[in-house]
């Protein structure tokens, strides 16, 4: 495909997905052209419908062959999104078109952003599809595990050119809304084709945009218009419940505003949703309660690895004012005997992750309860991925995590291909430094199973599924077993 057939191409496709009109066809071939620094255009047409992918690729060669573009995978995407922003709708047609099909239904204007975010290449639906994924059954349902491979590696060009780049605070992190156009650089991502939609939640001024790494259906953000801090409190579940309103077929949650048990990001608050249903919404309460005061209110302890508090009512108003109080009580709650400490040297560590939706008309709330503290043992923090399981992670468990999805380092890959040679061939793991993080894991694996090459794929996926559920274990600040419970069943004691 040479560079006049690409082009075509690429017109093609943004007429086919509906990213601009067959009238429009000439006008964005000249942009394309100028871009690409081209002073004439042959109209030569493609033999047939290549995907985006095919097309972008010629592109880009084409770019790094005539020296508009550095050949790496920085660059590359740096130019790709700024030729796909020339044919992304501007961000008065697509609020315009959303506002539009949302009046039809909250569902048909998601169905239309949603497309319109992956058909503009915001979504770089080529590369999820190379995420490793698969199921899990534990005794608390399926988990999802997923290895993300769509986060390409930065090359040694890049990284350094990145560290040598001047440092600049716009736009102040990779959430605010300045983000969308915005042509990007080696230490920040391009945004061209990427549009936000305006919501007001809690009589605020928010944003709702997709993921563009979606860890699941429809994985959406929303963000505050303002650059502040995560906080949860009670403006945050009404903002929640505000958001599940105007998209009733989605979930929201936080994460909780402390470090180790917070996102990736403090700096910005911002919530997680999508259309999707997670292992944690599907666990049933296993051990009703009742709060004083708020007997009409369902409430009880989710069957889950880690602590959470389930809140189910019609009334919002009610359910909001009850987490506002099981909040409270948690910020300040010490048990010395269940290694629960609010507060070292002035340091707060009680925190809480909440998840909202909407089932059939009721209202729900989970309140999952986090502790940031570390110890001499435990540097990272106790609450935590302890060392035992670092061989398979040892990064922050966060929202998406404590709802049941893993979301595992790309390395695995590599990883798990090479100890399932290592393990078939009989090799001592030990002495390979890229696996030798594995052996004892393998060895358990080796007493545990009769391996064969037809089940160690299977075997090894189940057993990561295993570790992943013995994690979320690992955070939960209570036990689960008998002193457990009635160590959590005090603290719900203690709340009204």
């Amino acid at each position: 495909m040479n560079i006049f057939c690409a082009v075509n191409a690429l017109v093609d496709y943004a007429v086919r997905e509906k990213l601009i009109e067959k009238e429009d066809r000439i006008f964005c071939i000249n942009r394309i052209i100028d871009t690409l620094s081209l002073d004439s255009f042959e109209d030569v047409k493609p033999e047939k419908e290549y995907p985006l992918e095919e097309i972008l690729k010629a592109i880009l060669d084409y770019a790094c062959e005539n020296g508009l573009c550095e050949d790496s995978v920085v660059y590359r995407d740096l130019f790709d999104t700024r030729i796909m922003g020339l044919l992304t709708p501007r961000p008065s047609q697509v609020i315009a078109e959303f506002k539009k099909r949302y009046a039809v239904s909250p569902r048909e204007a998601t169905d239309y952003y949603y497309n319109l975010s992956r058909k503009s290449d915001y979504i770089r639906e080529y590369r999820i599809k190379n995420d490793m994924k698969w199921v899990t059954s534990t005794e608390y349902g399926d988990i999802d595990i997923t290895i993300n491979l769509s986060k390409p590696e930065k090359d040694p060009k890049a990284i350094a050119a990145a560290k040598n780049a001047k440092q600049s605070g716009y736009p102040k992190c990779q959430l605010c809304i300045e983000n969308e156009g915005y042509a990007g650089r080696v230490n920040h991502p391009a945004r061209e084709n990427h549009r936000i939609i305006p919501i007001t939640i809690n009589n605020e001024n928010w944003f709702f945009q997709y993921s563009p790494y979606v860890y699941y259906n429809e994985h959406c953000i929303a963000l505050n218009s303002e650059h502040t801090p995560m906080i949860i409190n009670r403006a945050a579940f009404n903002k929640l419940f505000d958001f599940v309103k105007l998209f009733p077929h989605y979930f929201i949650g936080s994460n909780a505003d402390l470090p180790i048990v917070g996102g990736s990001i403090l700096t910005h608050e911002h919530f997680q949703g999508g259309n999707y249903e997670f292992a944690m919404a599907k666990a049933p309460v296993e051990t009703k309660v009742t709060f004083r005061g708020y007997e009409d209110i369902d409430a009880g302890i989710v069957k889950w690895p880690m602590s959470v508090i389930r809140l189910s009512s019609k009334d919002i108003g009610r359910i909001t004012e009850l987490a506002e109080k099981i909040l409270n009580a948690w910020r300040d709650y010490d048990d010395e005997e269940a290694l629960i400490l609010s507060h070292t040297n002035g340091t707060p560590h009680n925190a809480i992750t909440p998840i909202a939706r909407c089932r059939n008309g009721v209202y729900e709330l989970d309140l999952v309860l986090r502790n940031n503290i570390t110890t001499e043992q435990f540097p990272d923090g106790y609450y935590h991925p302890h060392p035992e399981y670092h061989h398979i992670k040892k990064e922050n468990i966060g929202l998406i995590e404590v709802m049941g999805l893993a979301v595992l380092p790309s390395r695995l890959k590599n990883e798990m291909a090479l100890l399932k040679e290592a393990i078939l061939a009989g090799d001592d793991i030990s002495e390979n430094p890229v696996i030798e993080k594995h052996a004892d894991w393998a060895r358990m694996i080796t007493e545990k199973y009769t391996v064969t090459s037809e089940n160690i794929d299977k075997i090894i996926q189940d057993e990561i599924g295993i570790v992943f559920a013995a994690i979320l274990e690992q955070c939960g600040v209570f036990d689960r077993d008998e002193t457990g419970k009635a160590q959590f069943l005090k603290f719900i004691d203690s709340v009204c």
